[in-house]
């Protein structure tokens, strides 16, 4: 599998929040994530960085 894994930056810190993120959906300051096993999630947050060689997507708190 090539899903990235979603983490959230907390004090300097990078907390995964999602293993397996298939689709990210941005609307206004939130972001909807769906993994490939239905598990879905909704943060405040901005992206703040994404790495496909590190299979990484980091997002920053609002």
């Amino acid at each position: 599998m090539c899903e990235a894994h979603a983490f959230i930056l907390k004090d300097g810190d990078e907390e995964k929040v999602l293993e397996s993120v298939d689709l990210v959906k941005m609307e206004g300051d939130e972001v909807k994530l769906l993994s490939i096993f239905g598990e879905q999630m909704t943060l405040k947050a901005r992206l703040k960085l994404y790495d496909n060689t590190k299979r990484k997507i980091v997002f920053e708190e609002l």
